[in-house]
Order: structure tokens, then C-alpha cells, then sequence
């Protein structure tokens, strides 16, 4: 498993390099989440191919299937995003902190998030090595990654539909799922990676697996009190204040209220 996880980092670190590169030529920090995304799971399929050689299991491939369809809709999400557009308000703004300093600081920012990602890829590869057949725990696993991807999905094409509209200018987007949670792509997200949790449980047989709840934990405390939900409502708050002290009043921030 650790050698498994240090070739994962190793991918990570060279993608995160590579993304490094692109944000510098195109002046646009943006393209680091796109990259970073299809980073995870291609660190995830090396860790699963690595521990599934030479005869890759039934959950080696439900797990590298899940991984993969997570990587690729929401990096294709942001590709779509990204491209064409203004630098992301959060790159733009360490761009303008970091001043002279910001390539040096951004590449190891960079390094930073590769770093970051290997309980994320570890999880996955836990999951993938759980001993024994398929049950109803991967089943579980399954519904809910399914579950956070097509929530995502739904709630990325509410916002872009909201802003597609000239007159919701100035406005903020209450409608759909996003009258239920201010966040709700960043709620489905991490409800994704509840998933592994699941494929992994065998509290008896497989205790390591308990590990995989590091998943959850992580994505939770970096989309609520580091990189997403933050950075994001500073910038509602400065762009939009009277609208968006009014959603505040009636919006959760994360976990949707009931309908």
C-alpha cells in the first residue's frame, strides 16, 4: 500500500507541475482545478492498478469505473469553465497577494495540493483492496458516489443557466438546489467521497479501511473552511452585499434544509 501511495504522489506532483506550467503561460490559475481533478484519478487508477497486479479484482474495477467517472465529469466541468474565461477570483487574488513572489509561491502551492490529495487517491485504493466479493456495502458505495455526481452536475447547470440570463445581473442564484444549500455542488462533492468510506467497511476483516473515512473528512474541512466555500462568500459579500446577506439569512451554507 505505501508504495502504491508514493507512486501516487508522485503522479500527483508531476501533474501538479505540469499544471503549474499552464497557469503560467496562460495567466489563468484556473487550470490548476481542472488538472488537479484529472490528477486525483489518474493517481487513484495507478494506486488500483498497482495493487490489483497482475489480476485486477471485481472491486478493483468497480472502484477504478467510479473513480473515473467522478475524474471525468467534474474535470470536464471545469475545463468547459475555465477555458475562454477571466482567471478564477480565488487564483486572481493570491496573484495579487503574493505580487513579485507568485510564481515561486504558487508552484509550491501547487506541490501543497498534491500533497493534499493522497488520502484522497489512498481511499480510493483502499476501497479497491478491500478482500472478498462484491456486497451490499459496495452497492452502498455506488449509489452514493452516483448520488454526488449527478447532484453536482444538476446544481452546476442550475448556476450556469441562472447566469446565462441578463437579468439575473446583480442577483444570487436561489433557485433549484441552490435555494436549499448556498453550496450545493460543494455539498455533493463531498457527499462523492462519503462513497469510499462505504466500499471499504469491513470493520473486522478489514480495519484499514477505517482510514478511508480521511476521504470525507478532508474534502469536508477544504470545501467549508479552506478553499471553497470561504474565499467564494468573500467575494459575494464584496460583489453583492445586499443579496447576499438576505440568501444568507434564509440559505444553509452546506448541508441542504429540507425543501
Amino acid at each position: 500500500m505505501l508504495i502504491a501511495l508514493a507512486a501516487s504522489f508522485a503522479v500527483l506532483s508531476a501533474v501538479m507541475g505540469f499544471a503549474f506550467l499552464v497557469a503560467m503561460r496562460t495567466g489563468n490559475g484556473g487550470w490548476a482545478d481542472t488538472i488537479w481533478t484529472f490528477g486525483v484519478g489518474l493517481a487513484a487508477l495507478t494506486a488500483i492498478w498497482m495493487l490489483g497486479s497482475p489480476e485486477l479484482g471485481p472491486r478493483h474495477l468497480l472502484a477504478g469505473g467510479l473513480a473515473a467517472i467522478w475524474s471525468l465529469r467534474l474535470g470536464l466541468y471545469l475545463y468547459g469553465r475555465t477555458r475562454g474565461s477571466r482567471e478564477d477570483q480565488r487564483y486572481a487574488a493570491l496573484r495579487r497577494e503574493w505580487g513579485d513572489a507568485h510564481p515561486q509561491r504558487l508552484f509550491l502551492f501547487l506541490q501543497a495540493q498534491a500533497l493534499a490529495a493522497i488520502p484522497l487517491a489512498g481511499a480510493i485504493a483502499l476501497a479497491a483492496n478491500r478482500p472478498g466479493p462484491i456486497d451490499a456495502f459496495d452497492v452502498a458505495g455506488a449509489l452514493v458516489l452516483l448520488a454526488g455526481v449527478i447532484g453536482g452536475a444538476v446544481s452546476d447547470w442550475q448556476l450556469a443557466r441562472f447566469k446565462a440570463d441578463p437579468g439575473n445581473k446583480g442577483r444570487v442564484c436561489d433557485e433549484g438546489l441552490w435555494s436549499l444549500s448556498r453550496h450545493p455542488n460543494y455539498f455533493f462533492e463531498w457527499l462523492a467521497w462519503c462513497a469510499w468510506p462505504l466500499i471499504a467497511f469491513d470493520i473486522v476483516g478489514y480495519p484499514i479501511g477505517l482510514f478511508a473515512l480521511l476521504a470525507p473528512v478532508l474534502m469536508y474541512y477544504l470545501l467549508v473552511h479552506v478553499s471553497g466555500v470561504p474565499p467564494l462568500e468573500a467575494h459575494m459579500e464584496r460583489s453583492r452585499p445586499e443579496a447576499f446577506a438576505a440568501y444568507k439569512a434564509r440559505v444553509p451554507v452546506f448541508f441542504p434544509k429540507l425543501p
